[in-house]
Parts: C-alpha cells; structure tokens; sequence
C-alpha cells in the first residue's frame, strides 16, 4: 500500500446493546432478554465512519479519523478503540457528548436502534475549515457518511477533497427522509452526492432515488450513478451481495456467506472498510467487492459493530477472501515473517512495552475530578467509623487483596469482599455508610449482582472499570478509569496491562488517602513493624 493515510470524518457511537424476544410495535410491553453471561446489556464501540476505518486499519490501511470528540467517558471509551486499531485521531474538542446508541437485538434476527445525538451532530461547515482543511487537502482519500453528520460539514469536506484532487468516498447510509431536514436541506443533500468519487449507499436509502428499480440492486446502481455523476457507485444489499456501476459497466458480486450470523449491526460498514482498502490496493472492482464482502461476512459472525481485537479481524477476513493478494503484511501487527518466529525475549519487551504504552495513555486522562471524589467519599465514611471493601472476580480477585492490605498498611483500614459470595451471605459485612471498591476490566461480570446487594445494604460504590458505561459503572457513585486499548502478549487475551492500571489506580488512590490523612513514617512503622520495611521505617522514626 501506498504511504498515504485515509482520513474520515462521521459517526463515532457508543453503542448498547439488549437482546429482546423480538421489535416491539406501539403501546406493547417487553422484558429483555440476558446474553449469554447473564448481562441484559453490552456496551461496544461502533458508529458508520469509526466502524469502516477500524475494519480498514485491520487490514493495514493507514487511517484517521477527524471531527469534534467529547471528553466524557465514551469520548474515552471511543479513543481508546482508536488506539487499539492504530487509527490516528484529530479530534478538536467540544459538542454536547458523546453520541450513543440503543441497539435492540430480537431472536429473530431483527433489530431496532435508537440513536442519542452528540458530538458529531455538532459538526459543521466553520468547524472543518477551521481546523482540518490541511489534514483533507493532504489525505490519500477522504471518506466520510450521511448518518449523523450535518450536510454542510459533509458538503465542506467534499469540496476540500475535490479542490485538492484527493478522492472520496460517501456512505449514503441512511434513506433521505432521515436526513432532510435532520441534517440539512435537499439541495445540500444533492450536492453532496454529487460531490463524492465513489458513492456507497444501502439498498433502502438507494430506493428513495430510483423508486422505478424497486428491490434490483444493479437498477440502483445504474440509477445513482446515471442522477449523480460518481465514478463508482456500489449499493449493497445485505446476504445477496452487492452491485457496482461505473464507466465500464454494471455487475453483481455475491455476498461471501458466513459460518454462523451472530450480529448484523455493521455489517454494511465493515463492507466499506474492506472497500477502501481495495481502493488502496489498486484491485479491480470485481475483486474490491469480493474483500468488501469478505469484511462484511466477518462482521456478522460476532457480536457487535468492530471487533475487539483487530488481529483476530482481520484472520476472519482473510478466510473468506477469495480474490487475488494484495499487499496486507505491512500492518504493524503482520509485518513479522511467518519463517522467522520472534524470540520469547521479543514477545517479553513487547508486552513490556504495551503496558508502558498503556499506562502512559491512562495517565495523561487522568480524571482528577473523579479521584478526589473517590477519596473524599473514602475519608467520610472513615470519619464516620465505616469501613473499606475491596472485591473483584478472576484476576481482579487478586488486586482486590492486594488493594485491601495496601489500604490497610497506609492508613485506611480496609477489608477483602468475596465476589460472588457476596451474593451467597457474604455481603453482610458490609454496613450502611460502608464503602465498596469494586474491581472489573469489563465492568459487565458477575461482580455486577454484588455490588447491587451490598448498594442494597447501603454501601457507597467506587468502581475501578475499563467500560465506563457498563452495568457497574452504572451503579457506581464514583468511577475511577483504568481502561486499556491492548493487553500484550501474542493473543492479547489475557489481563496483563489491564491489571497493571488497575493496580496502579488503586495504589494511586491509596497514595492520594495517605496523604489526606497526614498519615506519617511512625504510623507506617506501627502498622509494619518487622521485615526490612520495618526497618526502613524504624531508622527514620526513631
């Protein structure tokens, strides 16, 4: 691939999700359904333009993404997805907050989304030419939707990109009676679409265009390109593929089927990341619809939008891609040589140095806010004769002790809570007044039921989560952030960078507690007597 990078600018969502028996009409009532792990709700990353480049980045194409972006916990949610994609970001601050979704999944398959607007929402015109119009002009290729970003600012964007001679790309992701007047009027929405060097719409936002094509996908195509002047038009439609009009001609790509339908949230988007990366790539269009719908059919077999882990992606890709190579090795993840293994020391100073990434990243967000709430809410309840828990399951069991003894040999008294035995008699340790620091990466395990029974018991909550919008967030009178975008090691599975900013948020807190409290050398040594730290502590006390 060339070196230069694919800009985007659109929706970037903090999508929530529920599972329902099936999409409720008017005036009925449901209960919602839990997943497999009990929760009635997962949060995950998505958005139209967020989803397209981070499907892009996977397969090695050099991305960014610019805009306005929120500093409120899904603005952090949302970057810290970006990190972990290698998408570069340009986000200036400002807008209400970060756009959010209600996505409702039926058994069926069927599904219903409800959208909150945000930041992007807020973008317009003033705000792309004074702060990215450099950044366009530059691009190798601009992409951007017509979802959630007002048309003026799309309308800016086009001309930026035209006037430079740099292609575009345009979602047309939603029909325009959803756009106009939402977004602007349809003068503006015409010129948009005229604007674009290749326009991607849905089948149903097509049909508002060329209603004598009905359901024909290639008749759409045709339709588009014929009204608008795109070089390329691409209109896809859902498990029958998708069709392409351009200068040489019209043509059907059938879609590449999945192994298993999980989640069709995406889908269409993951089909334009792997589009633009065909663009790149230099493939025909036959073969660059072919990677679309490899990306496509990915999508649909996990749950949600993008992925967690773009590796993984991006070998999902691969196996249902059947057209000729095109250059993917250089992604920084795949840039290693299948004959040449990397030494375990290797794998060691990269996991090292993930964490060190990781908790660098934590420390520049630091909500200093959120930490004096948390040591203020500490100090009133120990003022007061409450006491100090610390609980977590798996892994953050472990820090869980860990935070406990640390608390207690520092000067605040504090105790270990059993996860999941809380729910089993355990919780009667805890009083009213008590405080309950709660520990878990996901924010979505079972520790989510104890911490309702010990907030039922009176507890206050101070949760120390990598989601700040999932279920334990949610019930927590202060969140404490320790989310990070990559573990380490080969699979970037297991908890390792997590647990290390989990335990440095709980020691910086212990930190920030010892010195509200004036707490001193001698009062360490009293409480740490014997061991060489006891020593230390006695050599300068006595």
């Amino acid at each position: 691939m060339s070196g230069g990078r694919t800009v985007g600018i659109g929706s970037m969502v903090v999508d929530r999700y529920h599972r329902v028996p099936r999409i409720l009409k008017g005036d009925e009532k449901g209960l919602l359904h839990a997943f497999p792990d009990g929760a009635t709700t997962h949060t995950r990353v998505g958005g139209v333009v967020l989803n397209h480049l981070g499907w892009a980045a996977a397969l090695g194409l050099p991305t960014a993404i610019f805009g306005q972006g929120a500093d409120d916990s899904g603005g952090r949610l949302l970057r810290a997805a970006m990190a972990r994609f290698g998408i570069a970001r340009r986000l200036a601050p400002g807008g209400r907050a970060t756009t959010t979704a209600d996505i409702y999944l039926a058994d069926d398959g069927a599904s219903a989304i409800y959208i909150t607007p945000g930041d992007t929402s807020d973008t317009h015109a003033a705000h792309i030419h004074e702060h990215h119009e450099a950044l366009i002009q530059s691009a190798a290729r601009v992409t951007t939707e017509v979802s959630q970003l007002p048309l003026d600012a799309v309308q800016a964007v086009l001309e930026l990109a035209r006037a430079a001679a740099t292609p575009s790309v345009l979602d047309l992701d939603v029909p325009p009676e959803s756009a106009v007047p939402r977004l602007g009027d349809a003068r503006t929405l015409d010129a948009v679409l005229q604007l674009a060097t290749h326009l991607k719409a849905t089948a149903s936002a097509a049909r508002a265009f060329a209603a004598d094509a009905a359901d024909d996908a290639l008749a759409l195509a045709r339709a588009l390109r014929a009204r608008f002047g795109n070089e390329v038009v691409v209109v896809t439609d859902g498990a029958r593929g998708c069709a392409i009009a351009s200068a040489a001609g019209a043509l059907r790509v059938a879609a590449a089927p999945a192994r298993k339908l999980v989640d069709v949230t995406g889908a269409g988007d993951a089909f334009l990341g792997g589009w633009l990366v065909a663009l790149e790539a230099g493939l025909a269009l036959p073969d660059a619809a072919k990677l679309a719908c490899a990306c496509g059919a990915a999508c649909v077999e996990h749950f949600g939008a993008l992925p967690d882990d773009p590796e993984l992606a991006r070998a999902a890709v691969l196996e249902h891609y059947d057209g000729p190579a095109f250059d993917k090795v250089e992604h920084a993840a795949a840039a290693r040589d299948a004959d040449t293994p990397a030494s375990p020391t290797d794998d060691a100073l990269k996991s090292f140095d993930t964490a060190l990434e990781e908790l660098a990243a934590l420390r520049a967000r630091l909500d200093h806010a959120a930490f004096a709430r948390a040591v203020a809410l500490i100090l009133e309840a120990v003022g007061k004769g409450s006491r100090v828990h610390v609980t977590g399951i798996g892994k953050p069991e472990h820090i869980a002790h860990y935070a406990a003894s640390l608390f207690a040999s520092t000067g605040t008294p504090a105790t270990f809570l059993h996860g999941t035995e809380a729910v089993h008699g355990s919780a009667g340790q805890v009083v009213a007044g008590d405080v309950v620091i709660a520990i878990s990466n996901s924010g979505e395990t079972a520790l989510a039921e104890s911490v309702a029974a010990v907030r039922t018991l009176g507890a206050r909550i101070i949760a120390v989560t990598g989601d700040p919008a999932s279920r334990l967030a949610s019930c927590a009178d202060v969140v404490l952030d320790a989310a990070v975008a990559r573990e380490g090691g080969g699979l970037g599975l297991a908890p390792r960078a997590s647990v290390a900013a989990q335990m440095l948020v709980l020691a910086a807190l212990s930190a920030a507690l010892e010195s509200a409290q004036g707490f001193t050398r001698a009062d360490y040594h009293a409480r740490h007597p014997e061991g060489v730290l006891g020593q230390k502590s006695r050599d300068r006390s006595e």
